[in-house]
């Protein structure tokens, strides 16, 4: 069976703890990225130590699972050998033999990060905020059928394919692109024999596990609301974050699939440019971000932050069909006498909107319906039982239950793995 982690809100909500957790209760065979790329990061901090995931899967912390890195993902080889090594210098066993790469993933090269960067510079004071790692351009040369995919390497058509990209490219930005093919060309003369052993028919492969009934992790990347289709477009990622992009990317069967489980922060934070009906610029936010340490695993950048934002939540829920929730981080709220959470924006001719609105510009003339909830001002971290929750804290948490009609079955209080309540 499958057991699927989305973010979401805005991403960074801390999926990879939960799925760490879950993984050390050896109730997975196989832990599988679909989409995104290295843009991704995920933090683990397990026996003292911290683990950063960007492109591989973090089922590689568990010595007994197998890990697939599905064809929805645009893969970077130099990140991927990079993480390996380093996961290695840590001291986990046996990483390389247990990674597989879909030979129908998208390649991220060099010449997208370098496009990445001079598109998010025309685009001045409207730009998206990307990581500056290619992603997007990854991504539209997919939808333009011109990109390269792993089989290619193996092709004699490899070669003379990157330089046509390159010299499309290189028309369009003149002397402002900055990239060499010649060295791309020779880097990738490199990765290919050594990708070789990683490299699988991943629709097989999937096919294989499904068959034989191994059980499955699908490590979401990003979050719904940077979903493609669904998020707050055009401040967005380039590929499908959601259920739906997870049975796409990996060839899963709809009827196999167990467990949704939504990762949501339990205040609201985003990196980047892009709407934030909730976000706090005062106080609030600066405590939220220095006490939450809110900065990015990936990209080093201060995210921003806010209240709970329940429109969000329930906009997200309604397209993923969350069976559970994880709520994380409940501690990062202690100190605070009065917690907000935000349940509708309220338009200049007083209309009350309760599902997130295609039209962004609508945002901004919006105003922010809160509901208030009385503090606890004592510590929560890591309490691991329910009963040992502040009444207050409780109070917060089912009313997130009934607003969405979801369970929070898992609810983070600290950075540790075993900092966890667990709700069954």
């Amino acid at each position: 069976m499958v057991t699927i982690i989305l973010g979401s809100q805005w991403g960074d909500e801390g999926k990879g703890k939960l799925t760490d957790y879950l993984l050390s209760t050896n109730a997975f065979d196989v832990c599988a990225r679909a989409a995104g790329g290295h843009n991704a990061g995920h933090s683990v901090r397990t026996g003292g130590q911290t683990y950063s995931f960007h492109l591989l899967p973090s089922g590689l912390m568990n010595p007994g699972t197998e890990n697939l890195i599905g064809s929805g993902v645009v893969f970077n080889a130099e990140a991927f050998f990079k993480e390996l090594f380093e996961l290695e210098a840590k001291g986990l066993p046996r990483v390389r033999d247990r990674i597989h790469v879909s030979s129908r993933c998208h390649l991220n090269l060099t010449l997208h990060s370098a496009v990445d960067g001079l598109s998010e510079a025309e685009l001045g004071a409207n730009m998206i905020g990307t990581t500056k790692r290619g992603i997007g351009p990854s991504y539209s040369q997919k939808a333009a059928r011109d990109g390269l995919r792993i089989s290619d390497l193996y092709s004699d058509s490899f070669e003379p394919r990157l330089r046509l990209l390159a010299q499309g490219y290189s028309k369009r930005y003149g002397d402002l692109l900055k990239y060499d093919v010649e060295e791309e060309l020779r880097r990738f003369k490199d990765y290919k024999e050594r990708l070789r052993p990683h490299v699988v028919d991943a629709v097989e492969y999937i096919s294989g596990v499904q068959e034989k009934k191994r059980s499955v992790l699908v490590e979401g990347s990003q979050a719904l609301m940077l979903d493609l289709d669904y998020g707050s477009y055009p401040f967005v990622t380039s590929s499908n974050c959601s259920t739906g992009g997870c049975i796409q990317g990996l060839a899963l069967s709809p009827f196999n699939i167990k467990n949704i489980i939504g990762v949501v922060k339990a205040y609201t934070t985003r990196v980047g440019s892009g709407p934030f009906p909730t976000e706090q610029h005062g106080d609030v936010g600066t405590t939220l971000q220095e006490v939450g340490g809110e900065i990015g695993v990936s990209t080093g950048r201060r995210r921003r932050c806010g209240w709970l934002d329940l429109v969000v939540l329930k906009y997200s829920t309604t397209i993923n069909h969350y069976t559970s929730f994880n709520l994380t981080k409940l501690d990062v709220l202690d100190s605070f006498p009065t917690i907000r959470v935000g349940v509708a924006y309220i338009t200049p001719s007083g209309e009350r909107l309760t599902s997130f609105p295609a039209d962004l510009s609508m945002l901004e003339k919006c105003d922010v319906e809160y509901v208030d909830f009385q503090g606890w001002q004592s510590s929560t971290k890591g309490v691991r039982k329910w009963e040992d929750l502040p009444p207050q804290a409780q109070k917060y948490l089912e009313y997130i239950e009934k607003a969405t009609g979801v369970k929070v079955a898992y609810v983070g209080t600290g950075q540790d793995r075993e900092d966890m309540i667990i709700r069954q």
